[in-house]
């Protein structure tokens, strides 16, 4: 698609994939999306980031990021079929970290078919230079459907200064930044008027449950959440950001863990004895079609992704589970989780959301189970782990849950 032009959506489920090609000293890059109303974000809430995955509204979802072949990509998932009623377009942005877009090879953006996968709008080569966050491309409504306008206008304050020209309140004591002036001659699309209301809505998510000490497990099942696709997520941040507030916080965090890098993982025993682990060492990332019907959704190698990863467990095939165990180790850029805090989020296609938060780490640990997922056979249960190993000399962070957990299982050194 040429700057400026637009072409009909064919489809309302969508994989929004920001890619470039990587290499020395290139700059990292990281999609994000800003839903409007009549230009402007309704609250912080309609920005979702690495640092924010998702919507309240789940019609827009950061994915992840993935590194394949000397191409990385970056990737939101739209459903445009829940974007609410006063919504009048959605914004595909990008900002980089670094270095400006100039120096990032082959930026384009492609629109998929979720399902087919096929590509129904790509923009390449924004004309980028000295830029370091970029509106690519916008979804807007037009006489009753959603057209994806190739758009290209550039910002030189990064995603903060983005954020706060479409109405984000950066709220940082002492340091407000100013809104950036866009960069070149084309004014931003003016959003086109607002469609007539739609009776039908997202319905909403029942409200969590929140896993303690005192109240360790619950059963998906009984929460209705036993079927669909179960979404693991891990969000960390440093001791020293619990002193900050609000979006100055959230957009710190960027710089302060870029050289951490957490890798989430799962052990599986399935009803048919099969064992293994899902992993990025050793690129096993698994698979939702077929066994162990568990996909990594991507791994975070740079620390850009700093909400942590997410896996994907498919509860279609519940009965073929007899456990799983979903942990966390360090991979590089901490001795051990003391300084960190994290809270552990599942989020069941159906049924209510679960989360806690991990105690406090007092023990030089580089490797802490999260929660353990079980079929009983008439229920499937998940219970709250959040239990800090320490290896033994020599002993890798994957043998000693192994050992923990009765998993049996032989190990060789691997690697990303």
């Amino acid at each position: 698609m040429p700057k400026g032009s637009n072409t009909p959506v064919p489809t309302a489920s969508l994989r929004v994939e920001l890619g470039w090609r990587t290499g020395p000293g290139v700059p990292d890059a990281d999609a994000s999306a800003l839903l409007l109303v009549e230009g402007r974000v309704r609250s912080d809430d309609d920005l979702v980031f690495y640092n924010q995955t998702e919507h309240p509204s789940r019609a827009v979802r950061h994915e992840g990021k993935r590194v394949e072949a000397g191409r990385a990509t970056d990737t939101l998932l739209v459903d445009l079929a829940r974007v609410e009623p006063s919504v009048t377009s959605v914004i595909v942005a990008a900002s980089a970290d670094g270095g400006a877009f100039g120096e990032v090879p082959d930026l384009r953006v492609e629109v998929r078919d979720a399902a087919r996968g096929e590509v129904v709008a790509r923009f390449d080569d924004p004309g980028a230079t000295v830029e370091t966050a970029f509106v690519l491309g916008e979804f807007y409504r037009r006489q009753g459907a959603w057209k994806f306008r190739a758009v290209g206008q550039g910002y030189r304050a990064g995603l903060a200064g983005l954020a706060t020209d479409y109405g984000i309140s950066v709220d940082d004591p002492g340091q407000t930044p100013p809104a950036a002036p866009p960069v070149g001659n084309t004014p931003a699309p003016a959003a086109p008027p607002p469609p007539t209301p739609s009776p039908e809505s997202p319905a909403p998510r029942p409200a969590k449950v929140t896993l303690t000490k005192a109240a360790p497990s619950v059963s998906l099942t009984k929460q209705g959440g036993s079927a669909g696709a179960l979404r693991v997520n891990l969000n960390w941040r440093s001791r020293e950001e619990t002193s900050a507030s609000g979006w100055a916080r959230r957009l710190a965090r960027a710089a302060s863990a870029r050289d951490l890098d957490l890798d989430l993982c799962a052990l599986y025993e399935l009803t048919d004895g099969r064992k293994g682990v899902v992993q990025a060492l050793g690129n096993a990332f698994g698979d939702l079609g077929r066994p162990p019907y568990i996909r990594l959704d991507g791994d975070d190698r740079t620390g850009a992704v700093t909400t942590g990863e997410n896996l994907t467990v498919s509860l279609d095939h519940r009965q073929r589970f007899r456990r799983i165990l979903v942990f966390v180790t360090i991979y590089e850029g901490a001795r051990s989780f003391a300084d960190l805090r994290a809270t552990v989020t599942l989020r069941p296609e159906h049924g209510a959301p679960v989360d806690f938060s991990l105690d406090e780490c007092t023990v030089p640990s580089t490797v802490c189970a999260l929660a353990l997922i079980t079929n009983t056979g008439q229920d499937l249960v998940v219970r709250r782990e959040a239990r800090y190993l320490v290896p033994d000399r020599g002993v890798s962070p994957q043998r000693a849950v192994d050992r923990a957990y009765g998993w049996g299982m032989n190990w060789t050194p691997g690697r990303k």
